[in-house]
């Protein structure tokens, strides 16, 4: 049996007062026993023997039968008290101070001195003192002077007794406390052990099911390379992905050397950090990570086009997603690359733009046709129509004019996107261009009840450009401000002069656009939310042709915008011709 089983058993409370008092009880059964026996001491007191027989058993039945839990374990003290009373009778009675059975008293007397408290020590001691003090006064025999110093003296060593036992039995319960209590934490211990075993092992197995699952997953990942480094650019993270599309193993990546900008196209890092910073004339190879992870270390997930290089000196066309790689503490400890091969996406695009270009230009000749005929018949003097025929006539010319300029627009951006579209360079004034365009959209404006305003200043400004291409990137966006102005607002046509570029504003007081559009208002067939719930009608061309425009003639375009109060844009046109031919050309578009 173990030593916590043993400790279990043994109680820090005092053992019940019936176990206590089975030493006396078997001590006065001893004496009786001795009484029988030949040479037995006489019973010099026969009723003194009977009361300390009687108080015995009255005393052994009050610690056998009365429930002392309920009454209170301070109250046991009655029992042995008692007994002490019933060993003096009992010593009275066979002999007083010459009984042989006076060492009875040492047994109710320790049961007194180990109780806790300082105060059964001094019960104790009286108890003896009143006992063997009694056989002295209650004598009618002389008593000698050394009987009375030894019922003095004797409960005086009774008493430093007392103390020790006292003591010792005081230092005992707190060794079997203290005992007790570690036995308990221990056990505590092993059962948080216990429990913390049994989760770790769930854990794990937990944790070799995720894994797993991870594992599943990452080697699923076919179609996207993933590619993890550290904080310099470095390579440790090399997906499968990354392996078909890059056509090296983990193994022959994953050797330390192996650096992010190795497979990617050097000219296309350079030309985006001239674009972080203009003052920048050359880069160097140790600048190159940061065009791939600058906007990632401001905090921001970055997007990007970007062409990957294969070590065969193939290039794959990719888009990238950048984004930051954190450990357990939200800390950066590097980046995560996930590619996206557009090789088929971006040939996608090239078919679908030479159908739109196809499709655009099959309907332009049908529908010069019909308005010419509808021109015809308007015109036609032998056979005059009617009011109502020619109201009829001239919904139809609308429509097909509207319909005419839309494949006209559509041809146009499908020549954008090939990256090549015409230009006629010559001086352009823009004051008469923006003229030309208010007038234009005066009467629509007036219909709409917006007021259209320009303001251009008195000088001409000219620039060089394709006078027919400006005049319709200006007609986009003062046709885009009437129709997107509510009825009471204004449109406003502005022109200024800078040092380097003329700029064009074309402002608004109408239903704006959220702040997060702005970056997509030049893709094509976008249209912003505000225009989809106001029904605004519109194809989402027209910023995407202004763009193109703008940009082919070394300009940019500036967008500033704010949902309920209006949108103003901004045509930036250098004012020297560095970048243009002064002819008819046709300029390369890199968007």
């Amino acid at each position: 049996m173990t030593i916590d089983r043993w400790l279990k058993r043994i109680s820090i409370e005092s053992p019940s007062p019936m176990l206590k008092q089975v030493p006396t009880i078997a001590g006065f059964a001893l004496a009786l026993i001795i009484m029988l026996l030949p040479f037995q001491p006489t019973v010099a007191d026969i009723p003194s023997f009977v009361t300390g027989i009687v108080l015995i058993a009255v005393a052994s039945v009050l610690a056998a039968a009365l429930p002392w839990q309920r009454i209170g374990t301070e109250w046991t003290l009655i029992v042995p008290v008692l007994s002490l009373v019933a060993v003096g009778f009992f010593r009275l009675g066979t002999g007083g101070s010459a009984s042989p059975f006076g060492v009875l008293i040492l047994l109710p007397f320790v049961w007194i001195a180990s109780e806790e408290g300082r105060l059964n020590v001094l019960i104790a001691a009286l108890g003896v003192f009143l006992v063997l003090l009694a056989p002295l006064l209650l004598s009618d025999q002389p008593t000698s002077v050394a009987e009375w110093v030894r019922a003095f003296f004797s409960p005086l060593i009774y008493l430093i007794v007392a103390g020790v036992i006292n003591e010792i039995a005081h230092r005992v319960r707190q060794q079997l406390a203290a005992a007790q209590g570690a036995a308990e934490q221990r056990k505590a211990l092993l059962d948080d052990a216990v429990r913390a075993s049994d989760e770790l092992a769930l854990n794990e197995a937990r944790l070799k099911t995720a894994n797993r699952l991870i594992q599943s997953i990452w080697n699923a990942v076919t179609e996207q390379s993933v590619i993890g480094t550290d904080l310099d650019g470095l390579i440790d993270v090399w997906n499968p992905g990354a392996e078909k599309m890059l056509g090296l193993t983990s193994e022959q990546v994953l050797d330390g050397t192996h650096h992010m900008v190795d497979f990617h196209l050097i000219s296309e890092l350079e030309e985006r950090l001239r674009d972080m910073d203009a003052r920048l004339t050359t880069v160097s190879s140790a600048e190159d990570f940061s065009a791939l992870v600058d906007a990632v270390r401001s905090g921001y997930a970055d997007v990007r086009d970007w062409t990957y290089v294969r070590p065969d000196g193939k290039h794959v066309p990719v888009q990238v997603a950048a984004t930051p790689r954190l450990d357990e503490n939200g800390h950066r400890v590097g980046f995560i690359f996930v590619a996206t091969d557009m090789t088929k996406a971006r040939e996608f695009a090239r078919l679908k733009d030479e159908f739109v270009g196809l499709i655009s230009h099959e309907l332009r000749t049908p529908l010069s046709s019909i308005l010419g005929y509808l021109e015809l018949m308007r015109d036609d003097e032998d056979d005059p129509l009617s009011a109502e025929q020619l109201q009829y006539l001239g919904v139809a010319e609308r429509n097909a004019h509207r319909l005419l300029k839309l494949v006209g627009d559509l041809l146009f951006t499908a020549q954008v996107e090939s990256g090549r579209f015409p230009l006629a360079i010559k001086q352009v004034e823009l004051d008469t261009v923006i003229a030309a365009s208010v007038d234009t959209s005066r009467p629509i404006a007036a219909n709409a009840g917006v007021s259209l305003v320009a303001e251009v200043p008195e000088r001409p400004t000219v620039i060089p450009g394709d006078p027919v291409r400006i005049g319709q990137s200006i007609d986009n966006l003062v046709s885009n401000a009437v129709k997107f102005t509510p009825a009471g607002g204004t449109v406003t046509v502005s022109l200024r002069t800078e040092p380097e570029e003329a700029v064009i504003t074309v402002t608004d007081t109408g239903i704006g656009i959220p702040a997060v559009e702005l970056g997509q208002l030049s893709t094509r067939f976008f249209r912003a939310s505000t225009a989809t719930r106001n029904a605004v009608p519109g194809v989402g061309l027209g910023l995407t042709i202004t763009k193109a425009i703008v940009t082919a003639h070394g300009g940019r375009l500036d967008i500033a915008s704010e949902e309920g109060v209006g949108t103003s844009i901004s045509l930036h046109l250098p004012l020297q011709a560095a970048a243009l031919e002064m002819e008819s050309a046709s300029i390369e578009m890199r968007d």
